[in-house]
């Protein structure tokens, strides 16, 4: 191991400077395949003059050849080999050592990641060695078998688990709170900002100011639910036109490197503002006493800590590290790796951000450069989050502690005003219930082929559907079909109670909305964690497994439509439909959020409209591994 650490010293002292290496990892330069990193730990292994090769031993003279392997039949074995088979148990012996120093190996590069002695050129080298950014924007990295989870840094994940039983959210210390001025960062498609929009108005109804800050795009939904406006930086179709490419934040491919990086400034200068700007139409001072954010804000916590004020993170997708599933945006098999999958994923993200952040920490909030890998990656934190979701769906995880809080599906209340034209009551009234097909805002990159997939699939079936136009320009057919019926947009919780089934992308507010109408459900996932809720749904056995947009067929949706008209199938929907409608998922946000906000704080909180200023001093509200949201 020593030899080991020396290796990793050497070859980092004759590299390039820190700047250059992220210039690398920008351009993945530095991101190794799956088989080069074998061959790299098969030659941190080489002992004496031979290498570690599937279990045997080679001599140098032999390094530069190749020999082909025969496989003769046993029968055919002369007496002289068949003695030579004693010495097998020595190779195999040979073989578990040399395995053992491969897992030890791996253990201690993982836990290197966050050791605070080692620099950045070092812990870049060791992401690069253990996990590899894929095509699809994913991070993939394996664990042998064997491995347990202490020895990939998971030694704390039981730590928390005395405290599941925690207070229950229904205190009523909330309604004691004096009026606060709140904001909300909220970064994302109009599924991402819906909940948020409903938990808004709920705060406001208990007397208190609420900003939304998002992108301008929603500005109307904003005001039309009577919650005050900021705009953020990014476009929201360009962010989902990038995700759906890329499958999640980090990108695929180093032309996508300037449009991810161009939005999330955008976004990250425009945080500050959003803050502490009076209201752009009346002109009426702001001055925020809390920060509610999604973590696809990026820079939401550092600017919690140069105004001083509690930061709440509130997410749709699980991004605090678990050793019950790994991290949505990573592909590992193995549960060993589970918890580990989202320290790699926050230290690559990290690793691709840090200069902007770094950048507004010093010309914008005032405050000093933050330190690259550190130590506040591990799992405790001060920030409490809020995960959006059933728990009748998906539990919350044993070793969550109690600054973590799964509060339910947020719904808003669309439905009551919604008037559906003449034409799309008539259709409904003709026929049996419909099949919905929609991805919402997501880009389609062949729309007409993917329309023609439905139209068919719908027509082998025997089915009728409502195709959802949305933001990807489904519905172009050369003729009209009296068994397909198009629309634009039109709420979810309207419209799903007058289907059968539903088929769409996999974002959580549209699964909720799916699960909550016991619609039996096919998730055909574009990126991020949409494939994660198409597992969860098929393992609730409330729809067939998911279908990724790049795999979707006429075969496959013509099998996921047979597997939801299942009447089994129909029962367990309506069963979990029957359990979330004892939720209040709106309700529980909120009271987790008072539950989490400093009372002492808010008892005595100064009456006053005088502008925040950033301050230089530390907040224990801060925390590096949130830069990006990360948990």
């Amino acid at each position: 191991m020593a030899e080991t650490r020396e290796n990793f010293r050497s070859s980092s002292s004759s590299s390039s400077s820190s700047s250059e290496l992220s210039v690398k990892f920008e351009r993945r330069i530095g991101v190794v395949s799956s088989s080069e990193g074998k061959e790299m730990d098969s030659r941190e292994t080489s002992t004496g003059g031979g290498t570690v090769n599937n279990g045997h031993s080679e001599s140098s003279g032999n390094s530069g050849k190749s020999l082909p392997k025969i496989r003769t039949p046993q029968k055919d074995l002369s007496s002289a080999e068949k003695q030579g088979q004693v010495s097998s148990p020595l190779k195999l012996e040979r073989a578990k050592t040399e395995s053992h120093r491969l897992r030890s190996i791996l253990a201690e590069q993982a836990a290197q990641i966050f050791d605070n002695n080692i620099s950045v050129e070092q812990k870049i080298k060791l992401l690069n060695r253990i996990a590899t950014v894929k095509d699809d924007g994913t991070v993939e990295f394996e664990v042998p078998g064997d491995v347990e989870p202490h020895d990939l840094g998971a030694a704390s994940e039981n730590l928390c688990s005395e405290f599941v039983n925690e207070e229950p959210l229904d205190s009523q210390d909330y309604l004691c709170i004096p009026p606060l001025q709140i904001v909300m960062l909220i970064v994302g498609t109009r599924g991402d900002v819906q909940p948020f929009i409903a938990i808004g108005k709920r705060l406001q109804d208990y007397g208190h100011r609420v900003r939304l800050a998002t992108h301008s795009n929603f500005k109307d939904f904003v005001l039309t639910a009577g919650l005050e406006f900021y705009p953020l930086g990014g476009d929201p179709k360009v962010l989902a036109g990038y995700m759906v490419k890329n499958k999640g934040f980090l990108p695929s491919d180093p032309s996508e490197i300037p449009i991810q990086r161009n939005q999330m400034k955008q976004i990250i200068n425009s945080l500050l503002p959003a803050c502490k700007e009076p209201d752009l139409d009346s002109g009426i001072a702001f001055k925020p006493d809390a920060i509610i954010a999604n973590p696809p804000a990026y820079g939401h916590t550092h600017v919690a800590e140069a105004l001083k004020v509690p930061i709440h993170i509130f997410f749709t997708m699980p991004w605090t590290p678990t050793s019950e599933f790994p991290h949505p945006l990573s592909r590992v098999k193995q549960s060993a790796g589970y918890r580990l999958s989202y320290q790699i994923v926050d230290s690559l993200i990290w690793l691709g951000i840090r200069d902007m952040i770094n950048d507004v920490r010093k010309k914008k909030l005032k405050l000093r450069p933050v330190t690259y890998l550190s130590s506040s990656q591990g799992s405790d934190s001060d920030i409490p989050h809020g995960y959006i979701w059933s728990p009748h769906l998906v539990p919350k995880p044993k070793d969550w502690g109690p600054k973590v809080d799964v509060v339910g599906f947020c719904f808003l209340d669309l439905a009551s005003n919604y008037e559906p034209s003449e034409s799309l009551v008539k259709w409904l009234d003709a026929g049996t219930k419909p099949i919905y097909i929609g991805f919402g805002s997501l880009p389609v990159q062949e729309p007409e082929k993917m329309t023609q997939i439905i139209v068919e699939a719908l027509e082998t079936s025997g089915q009728r559907g409502i195709i959802n136009k949305g933001w990807g320009g489904l519905g172009n057919f050369a003729e009209p079909k009296d068994f397909v019926y198009l629309l634009d947009n039109c709420p979810h919780d309207w419209l799903f109670l007058q289907c059968k089934a539903v088929v769409h992308h996999g974002g959580a507010g549209t699964t909720a909305a799916g699960l909550r109408a016991a619609c039996p459900t096919t998730i055909v996932p574009f990126f991020g964690d949409q494939l994660f809720w198409g597992e969860q749904v098929h393992a609730r056995g409330v729809g067939p497994p998911p279908i990724p947009v790049e795999e979707f067929s006429l075969a496959k949706l013509v099998d996921a439509i047979k597997f939801m008209l299942d009447p089994e199938v129909k029962q367990r929907a309506i069963e979990l439909a029957r359990s979330m409608e004892k939720e209040d998922g709106v309700t529980g946000a909120v009271k987790a959020f008072f539950r989490h906000y400093p009372h002492q704080e808010a008892q005595t909180k100064p009456e006053t409209n005088v502008e925040a200023e950033p301050s230089t001093e530390p907040s224990r509200f801060f925390s590096i591994r949130r830069c990006f949201g990360c948990s």
